[in-house]
């Protein structure tokens, strides 16, 4: 996958520009202003593949892209795990206790708030890490700092004046891959995979508990259930799931059988490795 282009959405020093050159080292990276124009830049053959935060260990998931795939026509051939390492930055001449002010995203303010609150510091919501970055790197005023990654204070020329700025330590963000040709890896039965898919169950009664009694009946693990409702509508529910199989195993065939029985509508969204250090992060 090297010598690819991979879209994100972000400015430059953004944490999923930081996934990307931490997934794809020889990759071509391009910022986007939203996780549509990503998936866009996929989907007309502008990028390879598009990097997208589904979910925060300390903020959960991101809510906006659980919308967003549905209408996709993209799929899901591989996720990354990226640690999230809040630093307070200020320019060059600035020490800690010359900064007053610090602007971030909401989510990466709220977690700093304590050390915020340590040093007496105004937040101040930004649109992201790496933008209000590169927003003090223009103001050269040593009063207003910034909550980023290094690689954002690397591009901008700041300094990074506290380096684990956050409250909370192992702190760290899913990211799947999205690409437009779907790519099923052949299974292997030493390794561990994810198949994942989106389906909204037919209208009748325990018809979610029916549709999801053949995993467990069948021994097939779920890593990730989550319910949103449809658009236009509060009374249909769609619902998304991460499997842990492969679609060739005889018990992921088994489940499917019964999740067809009561569900309708479903929808694969893609059929990957299980990334091989995910025991090690907690997610909500």
């Amino acid at each position: 996958m090297n010598d690819k282009i991979i879209a994100y959405q972000g400015v430059e020093g953004a944490y999923s520009h930081l996934a990307c050159k931490n997934a794809f080292p020889k990759s071509i990276s391009i910022a986007c202003e939203s996780f549509e124009d990503a998936m866009k830049l996929v989907e007309d053959g502008t990028a390879n593949f598009a990097m997208i935060p589904v979910e925060n260990s300390t903020a959960g998931r991101v809510e906006e892209i659980y919308r967003l795939i549905p209408k996709s026509s993209l799929f899901i051939i591989k996720e990354h795990f990226e640690p999230v390492n809040h630093c307070l930055l200020g320019i060059q001449k600035s020490k800690i206790e010359d900064i007053k002010f610090v602007g971030s995203h909401p989510q990466a303010l709220a977690q700093c708030y304590k050390n915020i609150l340590d040093l007496n510091l105004t937040a101040v919501a930004k649109f992201d890490t790496a933008g209000s970055a590169k927003e003090i790197s223009t103001q050269s005023d040593p009063k207003y700092g910034a909550i980023a990654s290094k690689l954002a204070a690397d591009l901008y020329d700041l300094k990074i004046l506290k380096e684990y700025f956050g409250d909370l330590k192992g702190n760290v963000t899913r990211f799947i891959i999205l690409s437009k040709e779907n790519t099923i890896p052949r299974f292997d039965k030493n390794k561990s995979y994810i198949t994942s898919l989106i389906f909204h169950v037919r209208d009748i009664p325990a018809a979610l508990y029916k549709a999801l009694g053949g995993f467990a009946t069948n021994g097939v693990n779920l890593l990730k259930l989550e319910s949103y409702s449809m658009t236009g509508s509060l009374q249909v529910s769609r619902f998304h799931i991460d499997i842990e199989a492969h679609p060739q195993e005889k018990r992921f065939k088994l489940a499917l059988d019964e999740l067809r029985y009561f569900a309708k509508e479903i929808k694969y969204l893609g059929v990957y490795e299980k990334h091989n250090g995910r025991e090690n992060y907690k997610l909500l």
